[in-house]
């Protein structure tokens, strides 16, 4: 499972990557005031979230087979206003695996396997916290990883939630500044609960 966690982690990572690169070419979206809440859902519904009022989705270039990505998905959802990201992506698991709604062992192995991508991809990341959370509602399994580091320009905080079901990963990567922590907090507290 170890081997398959680590390709999966990595395939994920390298999804999001790719997909948040490509965006920076896409349309711009609708100004954040007129954006009103919006339902999130992924993992064919399994995992459900409510953005608040302000962010705009950009639909992400879907990944390649070049990239080893081929199969992702993914939305931006960006708020000027508070200057927070979140992306939601969604990968097939590779080969063919089929993991359980909560496969503990699947989601601790892909968490560490991410956790050491995003320290080798952005060089001041630190870890803050790693958490292992369940939905009430659905009894999905999420991993949640908090980070630190200097994206866009500026120090951030960033959490990752990841969520397997069936033959399909997803993850919620939340980006805020690290001078807005109580925001970040309960925006992430939000979507953990699928609320």
């Amino acid at each position: 499972m170890s081997l398959l966690s680590k390709q999966a982690a990595a395939l994920l990572l390298g999804a999001i990557a790719s997909l948040v690169v490509a965006s920076a070419q896409a349309a711009p979206a609708k100004p954040a005031s007129d954006a009103p809440a919006q339902k999130v859902s992924m993992l064919g519904g399994k995992f459900i979230f409510i953005l608040p009022k302000g962010f705009t989705a950009t639909p992400l270039p879907p990944g390649e087979a070049a990239q080893g990505t081929a199969g992702a998905t993914g939305t931006m959802y960006s708020n000027a206003t508070s200057k927070t990201v979140v992306i939601a992506a969604e990968n097939v698991i590779i080969n063919g695996a089929n993991v359980k709604d909560d496969d503990g062992a699947f989601l601790d192995t892909t968490v560490a396997d991410f956790a050491v991508q995003r320290l080798k991809s952005l060089p001041d990341a630190k870890i803050l916290s790693e958490k292992s959370l369940k939905q009430k509602g659905t009894g999905l399994g999420l991993r949640q990883l908090d980070t630190q580091a200097t994206q866009g320009g500026g120090p951030t905080l960033d959490s990752t939630l990841l969520a397997a079901s069936g033959t399909r990963m997803a993850a919620v990567q939340i980006i805020s500044r690290a001078s807005d922590k109580a925001g970040h907090v309960a925006l992430v507290k939000q979507i953990a609960s699928g609320q």
